[in-house]
């Protein structure tokens, strides 16, 4: 079946901003308070995270536990390892593009491996016009928690990500001074792969509902299609691209390309979260606050494994 899919997908929930000034003569502003991570965090069952923190080994030595520095330019080396108990991935200096995001399969009660290391993404990589990053890196490690940021001529990028066994624990954004577009593409690891999830194409009957903060009203809730990845390993693993800001330039099997909006987001989302039916955060790029996350509980309506056939994307690659 020959499907290349072009509608957005559902957005992750907005992450309050507060404005701090970057070096290298960019007018661009990057979050660099540990507190501002709390939207991934509350994406995340605290038992899926425990026991977990990052490590980030640079050239001249592995930076670890509480951290609040900056890494001088001239000693970062054309990449370095981001190293958690649960995730790992290599970050690419120049870009702060992502190489082989994997989960460890660490035992946790929130594993979705099946204890099978899982490499998810061979790349996430941002299209910086031919701009290199040549700033210094601003580099955050709180708990399970960790920012890094870095700028160049006229643009900056940012990485937030918590190091847990699943749920909402990735997100990159761009900053550019002429407020134009980044594209972002994905590729995925061998093995994993796209799917149109039937369970969002045919849901089970209405009314789904969701109950804002926890009280016992009941909303309906439009389920709209959805495309999520998964392999054939793993009957609990399954994620999904989720963008804010950023609207799907084109969606293949085995790789996904977003233009993301300046001051918008490209997160990923792993395991039930990425299953659930909740409306889409708003438009919100600056001094984003509560109000623009989505709060409540909303139907999960999981997915098939094996994943069908039918169900899968293809061509696999452009």
């Amino acid at each position: 079946m020959n499907r290349q899919w072009v509608l957005p997908a559902p957005e992750t929930p907005s992450i309050p901003k507060k404005p701090v000034l970057m070096s290298a003569g960019l007018t661009a502003f990057v979050t660099l308070s540990f507190g501002l991570l709390s939207g991934l965090a509350e994406a995340a069952k605290s038992e899926g995270c425990e026991g977990g923190g990052f490590s980030v080994v640079l050239p001249g030595g592995t930076v670890s536990g509480a951290t609040a520095m900056e890494v001088p330019a001239s000693t970062l080396g054309t990449s370095f390892l981001v190293q958690g108990k649960f995730v790992v991935f290599e970050v690419d200096a120049a870009t702060l593009g992502v190489r082989n995001y994997a989960l460890t399969a660490a035992p946790n009660p929130q594993d979705m491996t099946g204890g099978i290391p899982t490499t998810i993404f061979a790349s996430k990589a941002p299209d910086l016009q031919g701009v290199s990053l040549n700033g210094n890196l601003t580099l955050e490690i709180d708990g399970t928690d960790v920012l890094l940021a870095r700028s160049g001529p006229g643009v900056s990028m940012k990485i937030q990500a918590k190091d847990c066994a699943q749920g909402g624990i990735f997100q990159m954004e761009p900053e550019r001074a002429d407020g134009a577009t980044t594209d972002f593409t994905h590729v995925l690891a061998d093995g994993v792969f796209y799917f149109d999830n039937p369970n969002f194409t045919n849901p089970p009957p209405l009314p789904l509902c969701t109950a804002p903060n926890f009280t016992p009203q009941c909303y309906p809730v439009p389920v709209t299609p959805r495309v999520n990845f998964a392999n054939d390993l793993s009957p609990k693993f399954v994620g999904r691209d989720s963008p804010q800001v950023a609207t799907r330039i084109s969606q293949f099997g085995g790789v996904s390309v977003w233009r993301v909006a300046s001051g918008g987001r490209m997160g990923g989302v792993l395991g039930e979260d990425s299953v659930e039916v909740a409306p889409p955060a708003t438009s919100c790029v600056k001094n984003c606050q509560a109000q623009n996350r989505v709060r409540g509980r909303f139907p999960v309506l999981g997915f098939p494994f094996p994943v069908p056939d039918a169900s899968r994307l293809t061509p696999r690659l452009p």
